[in-house]
């Protein structure tokens, strides 16, 4: 067998006619069990291709594999105003797509495609039957994140429903007080002067406390609020809970004049979206799988790593994909894209020495790849590709590494994007 047709056969080739949806169907039915969690990650943001693919997969994931949510790399707490849309509620589409989807995504054609057909499918099917919308990504953009006063305020509201205001360790007005304007948490100069963050103030420490407090009491009481809550609530309130004390340890780490500090808020993030995703999961689990769709690098079961230049460190990090499968075990599945070439943001033809070099030598202009498989029959060949080393121009592109192909329970490879 040639080299070429050793490697055609570790996947499935797929074209505009047939979608990706029967390949991903083959491949889930060579997993070692039904995922809870299938993660589609994109090796870089902003490309409408790979929004179109996402949303082809999802319509036949709903219809073929039984699933019934989608998550993205957008805010939690924003997204519960999509997941009300998609289930009927009040309100525009443009509304929703600015204020519900973060990191401005919420102004691509794919993302606004993806919930008006969610919404769609929704219209007349029982609630147990419709299609949920998660964000999973903690409220934080590039320069700042967000107060923790809104979260932190649900989190109370929902146990002083429940509990005698005893128990309670503050009064209502106290997180207000300790708060103060959101404008302070979300000052974009603190990204880059940690003298500027509020993170290590003394209200920012005593709210670290409170949250606490908070949370423990919301787990001393659970019998009491499980009889008297719904489950939905319980798990808003859960949501809100890890939130505020996520934001609080991430502001706290906005504040530390660290060398490391870069590294550690990117820790500090992927370990909040890591919670969202497993609770997504747990909740998820009598209703079906779920899709996760976000940067390779977040979804990949191997640890990160980012050489920046500008700092002259190399930064490595537990991704949040590497710590929901250590939860998750074989109901976590992860499907990396890969691309040969993205001519209009820089990226040319890859080298014939790297993996998006090799895979460009297969038939076809979209393939499916079973990671262990291609793993394998690269061993076999005896081809030992290389990391790619060329960049696009906006350097948010990371390549497959050749050492974790194995790590990816699937590969989708796109041989030319158009952009």
């Amino acid at each position: 067998m040639t080299t070429t047709a050793a490697l055609s056969d570790t996947g499935w080739a797929f074209d505009d006619a047939t979608g990706p949806g029967p390949a991903m169907s083959r491949l889930l039915a060579t997993l070692p069990a039904r995922p809870s969690l299938l993660g589609l990650g994109e090796p870089l943001h902003g490309v409408d291709l790979f929004l179109r693919l996402r949303n082809e997969l999802l319509r036949h994931l709903v219809e073929h594999e039984g699933f019934r949510s989608v998550a993205l790399e957008s805010d939690c707490l924003a997204g519960l105003a999509v997941d009300a849309y998609v289930a009927g509620g009040a309100g525009s589409l443009d509304d929703v797509m600015a204020h519900g989807v973060s990191h401005g995504w919420g102004a691509f054609a794919g993302n606004r495609e993806l919930v008006a057909w969610m919404r769609e499918y929704n219209q007349g099917r029982p609630e147990d039957d419709r299609l949920r919308f998660f964000g999973f990504d903690a409220p934080t953009e590039m320069m700042y994140a967000a107060s923790p006063r809104r979260p932190l305020t649900a989190l109370r509201d929902h146990l002083a429903a429940c509990v005698e205001p005893s128990l309670l360790p503050d009064d209502a007005a106290l997180i207000d007080e300790l708060a103060g304007d959101d404008e302070r948490w979300t000052d974009p100069a603190a990204a880059m002067e940690p003298q500027r963050s509020v993170g290590a103030t003394a209200s920012a420490v005593r709210l670290r406390l409170l949250a606490d407090d908070l949370l423990a009491l919301a787990t001393a009481q659970t019998p009491r609020l499980r009889a008297m809550t719904s489950d939905d609530d319980r798990w808003l309130a859960r949501l809100h809970g890890r939130t505020a004390a996520g934001l609080l340890r991430y502001h706290a780490v906005m504040a530390a004049a660290s060398p490391w500090r870069y590294a550690r808020l990117m820790i500090q993030r992927d370990a909040m979206m890591a919670e969202n995703l497993l609770a997504i999961a747990e909740r998820e689990a009598d209703r079906g799988p779920v899709l996760v769709f976000a940067h390779n690098a977040h979804l990949q079961r191997e640890q990160g790593r980012w050489e920046v230049a500008q700092l002259g460190q190399s930064l490595t990090w537990w991704p949040a994909g590497a710590i929901a499968a250590d939860g998750l075990g074989d109901r976590y599945a992860f499907v990396a894209t890969a691309i040969g070439s993205l001519r209009p943001r820089g990226l040319g033809a890859p080298a014939a020495d790297t993996v998006e070099g090799v895979l460009s030598t297969l038939p076809g202009e979209r393939r499916l790849l079973d990671g262990r498989r291609l793993a394998a029959a690269l061993d076999d060949t005896g081809l030992e590709p290389v990391r790619r080393a060329d960049n696009t121009d906006d350097h948010g592109y990371f390549p497959r590494d050749p050492a974790h192909l194995a790590d990816s329970d699937g590969i989708l490879f796109l041989r030319d994007v158009e952009g």
